[in-house]
């Protein structure tokens, strides 16, 4: 009866003696408001440069319709490529999947650090180099 229960307190000794929690995320409050506030801020800024973007677009379709500029002249200017705007999709979808992929290897790396920032780094520019080998392969 005696080993029975020196060999059980050994087994659940582990157990009951495992006081952290060695998966559980480094991340503490204030690390995540630190880049909660980063993305908020990005993204107004963001905002912002679409806003004075199409208002400077408004405007010069404005000066160019006062001014009486030639039509042919006119439709050079003016064009858009709906190439480009598909495109953009799948740029976005690259840029998150790099940051997710990134994010999720810095997770798995911890504590942060500067190879945090390496990882980040590389994770982005692969997700760049995939969105550019897709528009050398869309242009074929």
């Amino acid at each position: 009866m005696k080993k029975t229960i020196n060999i059980t307190a050994i087994i659940a000794t582990p157990f009951v003696a495992n006081a952290q929690n060695i998966n559980s995320p480094a991340i503490d409050k204030e690390i995540f408001n630190v880049c909660a506030t980063i993305f908020v801020l990005g993204l107004f800024m963001i905002f912002i440069l679409v806003i004075l973007k199409r208002i400077m677009e408004y405007r010069i379709k404005n000066k160019i319709i006062e001014k009486g500029i030639p039509e042919n002249i006119v439709s050079s200017i003016l064009q858009t490529n709906p190439k480009e705007d598909r495109n953009a999709n799948i740029k976005w979808f690259a840029i998150l999947a790099g940051l997710g992929a990134g994010l999720t290897i810095i997770y798995y790396t911890l504590p942060l650090g500067i190879h945090s920032l390496a990882i980040m780094a590389f994770c982005i520019a692969a997700s760049f180099l995939g969105y550019f080998f897709f528009l050398k392969r869309s242009e074929r």
